[in-house]
């Protein structure tokens, strides 16, 4: 690839940016960024939202003029080779890339949007952007009741942070227990117990149907009330908000704030419109192309291998691998070995770091080794598969959690397993 090269890369995320940086002098790089603020972590916007950063401290580093702030892509004409932007401009491109991410889901619960509206009751937030955040930020006060729906990371993540601004929480999870993907029954259980333990009221195998709202009648509508003129419909243009939460056993939920963190999408609209072929994601090979050889994609729209990860990791070794693709390296992209890492903070000595790696839940004639002090709040337990490390959940304690994930990354058979489950295991 030469500096002639032209290179649109449609995302101004973590992937986006990294692959930009990579890539460097060696294309003429133009990045369509559809957010308006300066490229931001979205790893750690529940710092931001707990009050424990600010958000500038979540900065990415600076791109200079390759990244176009506050464009959106509308349309990819793949016949021209051009990308039609939201503001009348066409960028043209040799290579494609796609690094559109994903969205939140929104349920489908009942009250959540009138029947020919999109827009969310006041008080609602959704948790994937820098707006939510601090929309979210902007409503959370001591005493204020949020729930939050979702019980997963992303769920769990913002729980905390609504706690530590002093909020009366509750978390519903519709499943059996906490992070359900990452953790085992009772490393789950442990989580839970520390996070009541910060004040967070948990309800496990609760299925939310839907919201109750009150609208408040607008200015002009009190104004014709109270002078006894004609009602019309002014209330139905009143600004709805949130009153509670509806669960499907009849219970309701009192809520000033309601939290959707039921996962993430990814965002797949201008690869489909363009003809790209789509399943759960973008449909990617090994050299993180689509169905269309001039256009890739990476991070969390992209599936390969049917793998859509949505984390933070895979869009930086996604980034990483196509750089060295179109830099005319050959080394494929041959998945993502994940490892998810979460610190829940607490007073003094009470916060709880946790880590998941592989496959946590054993299968019929693996090996299981778990190590357990209740004194010291630490859970370590490791799955084996023949003499293979599988997968492993740790709590409380962290230090030999670098050494079992190479172990686990290499495919590599453990010398002294007992070794790499204690303290010393990770100096």
């Amino acid at each position: 690839m030469t500096s002639e090269k032209r290179v649109v890369v449609i995302g101004g995320g973590l992937a986006g940016l990294r692959l930009a940086n990579r890539l460097g002098p060696a294309a003429a790089v133009t990045v369509l960024g559809e957010e308006s603020h300066v490229p931001y972590n979205r790893v750690l916007l529940a710092e931001v939202l707990a009050g424990r950063y600010a958000p500038e401290v979540t900065a990415l580093p600076a791109p200079g003029p390759v990244l176009r702030r506050g464009v959106r892509a509308v349309r990819v004409d793949r016949a021209e080779r051009a990308v039609h932007c939201d503001d009348g401009t066409v960028a043209g491109y040799d290579t494609l890339v796609l690094a559109t991410g994903s969205n939140a889901v929104l349920p489908p619960l009942r009250g959540l949007f009138e029947p020919e509206g999109r827009e969310l009751p006041d008080g609602v937030h959704a948790f994937r952007t820098m707006d939510d955040c601090l929309a979210l930020s902007a409503a959370v006060r001591p005493g204020v009741r949020a729930v939050v729906i979702g019980g997963g990371l992303l769920g769990v993540s913002a729980a905390r942070a609504l706690a530590a601004r002093g909020a009366v929480v509750v978390l519903a999870q519709q499943g059996e227990r906490l992070m359900e993907r990452q953790l085992d029954a009772d490393s789950s259980a442990l989580l839970a117990t520390h996070l009541t333990g910060l004040g967070v009221e948990i309800h496990t195998e609760c299925r939310v149907r839907g919201l109750t709202t009150t609208t408040a009648a607008p200015p002009a509508f009190e104004a014709r009330r109270s002078g006894g003129g004609a009602l019309g419909n002014g209330a139905a243009h009143g600004q709805r908000r949130v009153t509670g939460v509806e669960l499907a056993d009849g219970y309701r939920l009192d809520a000033d704030v309601v939290v959707l963190a039921c996962g993430v999408r990814p965002r797949t609209g201008l690869a489909q419109a363009a003809g790209l072929e789509i399943r759960k994601g973008i449909v990617v090979d090994d050299e993180l192309r689509t169905s269309d050889p001039r256009i890739h994609a990476i991070g969390d729209c992209a599936e390969h291998a049917g793998q859509v990860y949505g984390l933070a990791g895979a869009a930086l070794e996604q980034a990483d691998a196509l750089a060295a693709v179109l830099t005319g390296g050959s080394a494929p992209y041959t998945g993502t070995r994940a490892l998810t890492r979460l610190t829940l903070g607490g007073t003094g000595d009470g916060s709880l770091d946790l880590a998941a790696f592989g496959e946590t839940t054993p299968l019929p004639g693996d090996d299981v080794v778990r190590l357990t002090d209740g004194t010291r709040r630490t859970y370590r337990k490791v799955v084996l598969r023949g003499d293979r490390l599988v997968g492993g959940v740790l709590l409380g304690e962290l230090s030999t959690v670098g050494a079992l994930a190479r172990t686990w990354e290499g495919g590599e058979a453990p010398h002294d397993l007992f070794h790499l489950l204690t303290d010393d295991g990770g100096h």
